[in-house]
């Protein structure tokens, strides 16, 4: 049962002495329903958000979300163009016997509105997207490397890619169209010499947070337990499932004002590849857990994109012949997988 929002202004006092809730209300962060999660109002007017994780995933993506808040120091964060939530304080979660311990965190509150895909057309907005990932993809990689977050070299995504190929391959049910579409990606190597950067690592529209004002800019940058080193496309992947192709163009434009000299038609097509391999893992997943309406599902999206890119110059991945699938509808439906599963 969830935690009344009353429940989570206990267990944040508890966890931040002198912290005075003049108002609490429920607030619900995450779609899944992974957290309890609750919006403080202190007597000072400071706002807070305290949650607890109600599995063992989200509890360690919370512990993760935390090494990656100290990684990104004050000098790392004065050179975003956006807030970032801080840690405040912990307090332990009683559990019933037999089950792990739960901690209540507590965090400053970031203000901004979720970013709606279905609603990102062109206008300021992707601009914002697109110079926002820039800006972190920009941060210097030491502080990354001085945490002990992962690092991922060209080579190891290279590897990743394949395996999941060959994984999905061995099914029988990926259209012969499809796996020869993403073996000419993976067999061009110069699409594959690419300088890893800082990434966010688990970046969606529900990762961004933009202002209600004309300037529609983002603001905030949420969701940071996937923070490493490695491909910047995998940041970008999300912006293809956009209703709009000049949508798309805006945010690689934008994103290449800031870092001038990346190849961004490799970028594009790395990031492609990576959504068009979200139906491939969404697949996987129903093989191995042995649901057929999923296996179907998934075997239905891959005819729906083998249609969708019929006609391009021998099936290769290029920037025209993107996805006209919800990848991001995709990628959600897969962060529901039990933890064993993934």
């Amino acid at each position: 049962m969830a935690r009344s929002h009353l429940t989570l202004a206990a267990l944040a006092t508890s966890a931040v002495a002198g912290l005075d809730v003049a108002a609490a209300q429920p607030f619900t962060s995450n779609r899944h329903g992974d957290f309890d999660t609750a919006l403080l109002t202190s007597r000072e007017g400071t706002h807070f958000l305290v949650r607890v994780p109600n599995s063992d995933a989200a509890e360690a993506a919370q512990a993760a979300e935390l090494v990656a808040l100290a990684a990104l120091s004050s000098g790392a964060r004065s050179r975003l163009p956006f807030a970032l939530s801080s840690y405040v304080g912990q307090s332990i979660v009683k559990q019933h016997t037999g089950r792990g311990a739960r901690r209540a965190t507590v965090y400053r509150f970031v203000y901004g509105r979720r970013v709606r895909l279905e609603r990102l057309f062109p206008g300021p907005l992707p601009l914002s997207i697109g110079r926002a990932i820039a800006a972190v993809h920009a941060l210097p990689t030491s502080f990354i490397v001085d945490a002990g977050l992962p690092v991922v070299s060209a080579l190891d995504n290279l590897r990743s890619v394949v395996s999941l190929m060959d994984r999905a391959a061995a099914t029988s049910y990926v259209p012969a169209a499809l796996l020869s579409r993403w073996e000419s990606a993976t067999d061009d190597t110069s699409l594959w010499q690419f300088q890893p950067t800082v990434i966010h690592g688990g970046m969606s529209a529900d990762s961004l947070l933009h202002s209600s004002d004309s300037d529609d800019r983002i603001v905030g940058m949420i969701g940071w337990s996937d923070l490493r080193i490695g491909d910047p496309a995998r940041d970008l992947s999300w912006v293809l499932s956009a209703p709009s192709p000049d949508t798309v163009d805006m945010v690689l434009e934008a994103y290449g004002e800031v870092r001038p000299g990346v190849g961004i038609s490799g970028l594009r097509r790395r990031a492609m590849l990576y959504a068009e391999l979200e139906l491939a893992r969404w697949l996987l997943y129903g093989v191995d857990s042995q649901d057929s309406g999923i296996i179907d599902d998934a075997v239905s999206m891959l005819q729906v994109l083998v249609a969708s890119v019929q006609g391009a110059t021998a099936g290769e991945l290029a920037h025209e012949t993107g996805p006209i699938l919800d990848i991001e509808e995709v990628r959600r439906m897969l962060d529901e997988r039990p933890q064993g599963l993934r």
